[in-house]
């Protein structure tokens, strides 16, 4: 008799299971419907245009994101005479299935690519990473001595301990749950913004485990990285503490470095409000040190 209620217990999870796997999945299609190309309207990559420019910025964008969050800070970018390339990392910006599908290894891999292909077409490079799109600019920043300038706006460098317990126990919750969902708020304050961004709201638990072992490699390539670095985030972030902040920049192993606290937004800092102030801070830091070049550090 035990046997039998077990498999049926199985049974009834499985079930459940695939029904909720496909419940959310069609859900995030229909609000997220995806073009002849596979990628959501809205989703694209920012392509750096012509003519080309000396001086590139290669912009990466964080987990469960699109480039998207850059559309604002890209215009002022190129207000200020830079190439910027916004990527669309593997896995987002296409529908659910393909984000679950994807993983650290590829995004790093992705974020390599674009880093040299930047660097094969302009004569110096600056790199700017927003959440998980910082854990990998710092990443290459350590592997690299080539990036003239980093600029981490809200770096997913160091999780929360929450985030942490939920990457431990993924496989668990993975079994039950295919996906967790939500809108959180909190993560972009301005209303309209919100309703703009070009996000998921969906999370594979395997894919938390796969974020927080990118974060734990950011941290170890911290003391490695030499470039000047900005690095600004909320004070209202939802997603990072203060402390984590605090820690990471003190780990930073720039010579010239900068910790900038905003107020009045959420995690993502590039389209919430003061995202002005974001972008000119941004604009700045990289005239000085990628346009100005060694001549900077003198």
């Amino acid at each position: 008799m035990i046997p039998l209620v077990l498999l049926a217990v199985l049974v009834a999870a499985i079930t459940v299971h695939s029904i909720w796997r496909r419940v959310v999945e069609r859900a995030v299609m229909r609000r997220l419907p995806v073009g002849p190309e596979g990628i959501i309207s809205g989703a694209e990559p920012i392509e750096p245009g012509q003519p080309p420019a000396r001086e590139a910025l290669l912009l990466l964008h964080g987990f469960g994101d699109t480039p998207q969050t850059f559309a604002k800070l890209a215009v002022r970018l190129r207000a200020r005479g830079f190439a910027v390339w916004a990527p669309l990392l593997p896995g987002h910006g296409r529908t659910l299935r393909d984000f679950r599908a994807s993983g650290r290894d590829v995004w790093l891999a992705a974020a390599r690519e674009a880093l040299a292909a930047t660097m094969m077409r302009h004569e110096r490079v600056g790199v700017v990473g927003l959440s998980m799109g910082g854990a990998l600019a710092v990443v290459l920043a350590a592997e690299s001595r080539d990036i003239t300038a980093l600029a981490l706006l809200a770096p997913y460098i160091e999780p929360p301990g929450s985030v942490r317990t939920l990457a431990r126990a993924a496989t668990v919750v993975g079994s039950v749950m295919p996906y967790l969902t939500g809108n959180s708020r909190r993560s972009i304050h301005d209303p309209i913004e919100r309703l703009r961004a070009v996000s998921y709201r969906a999370v594979p638990p395997r894919l938390v485990r796969e974020l927080v072992k990118l974060a734990a490699r950011a941290r170890e390539d911290l003391p490695r990285v030499s470039a000047p670095t900005l690095y600004i985030q909320s004070r209202e972030d939802n997603r990072l503490t203060s402390g984590g902040a605090e820690r990471a920049f003190a780990a930073l192993g720039s010579a010239t470095k900068e910790l900038e606290w905003v107020s009045g937004a959420g995690h993502v800092i590039t389209v919430d409000y003061g995202w002005e102030h974001v972008a000119q801070r941004v604009g700045d830091w990289m005239e000085r040190y990628v346009r100005a070049g060694a001549g900077a550090m003198s």
